[in-house]
């Protein structure tokens, strides 16, 4: 009788371990930069949205060095006891932009503030809608081969950034042709909500994913046969 594994074997993990470090470091760069630039932006047009993406891109640097930090671990035991705590960075990040967001976009509506138009804003959010899925599927792909619950949360920041740009380049673009301001602070208000259930699902991530996907999987419910309910891998 042949034996079943449950796992890739230890020279796949090497691999697969490097190549989250590699999707980890791309996702640093490229969030580093949209950041600067949505920030910046955002504060020049008086932007809540704007500035809201900015920070999801700040969160988004610091929950990829917090994989990043998992996996420089020397060995895989410690890399799995890693996985809580880095889970829970990911978390509070989460947590800390939605209350921010909310508190702002409330401020915007009930205010005077208008946004103006911006071009950069715009560009941003378009390159980062064209570019943020295939990191996204690269990185959750490895993740559940893998195993690791952190990486599968990181790979679904990582898509939220590119459903935030979705609803970034509408609010922008609503409010420049057709001047309706309250469109930014809704747009914002997206934002918060998004991160919010994101933030509780990789709360509650520590428990999912506890085994790797099978090594010879081929359907979605094989790969999620290992996983708790909630699990950010299969939701």
């Amino acid at each position: 009788m042949t034996a079943l594994s449950l796992g890739p074997s230890p020279r796949r993990r090497a691999v697969l371990a490097r190549r989250v470090r590699w999707l980890v470091a791309a996702t640093i760069a490229y969030n580093a930069i949209e950041a600067a630039v949505a920030i910046t932006a955002g504060t020049i047009a008086s932007s809540g949205a704007l500035v809201a993406f900015g920070l999801d891109s700040v969160i988004e640097v610091a929950s990829a060095s917090a994989v990043a930090w998992q996996f420089s671990a020397r060995t895989p035991e410690l890399v799995e006891r890693r996985e809580r705590r880095t889970l829970r960075i990911i978390a509070i990040s989460f947590f800390a932009l939605a209350a921010y967001v909310t508190a702002d976009s409330i401020r915007a509506l009930t205010g005077d503030a208008h946004a103006d138009h911006s071009t950069p804003g715009l560009v941003l959010a378009a390159l980062s809608l064209a570019i943020m899925p295939f990191l996204s599927l690269a990185q959750r792909r490895t993740g559940r081969e893998l195993g690791s619950a952190s990486a599968v949360a990181d790979s679904k920041q990582t898509l939220l950034c590119t459903y935030l740009s979705g609803v970034l380049l509408a609010g922008l673009a609503i409010n420049s042709l057709f001047g309706w301001s309250w469109a930014d602070p809704i747009a914002a208000l997206v934002i918060a909500a998004a991160a919010l259930k994101e933030g509780r699902q990789a709360w509650r991530g520590d428990a999912c994913c506890a085994l790797p996907a099978p090594a010879k999987s081929t359907t979605t419910s094989d790969d999620c046969a290992s996983c708790a309910p909630g699990c950010p891998c299969c939701s």
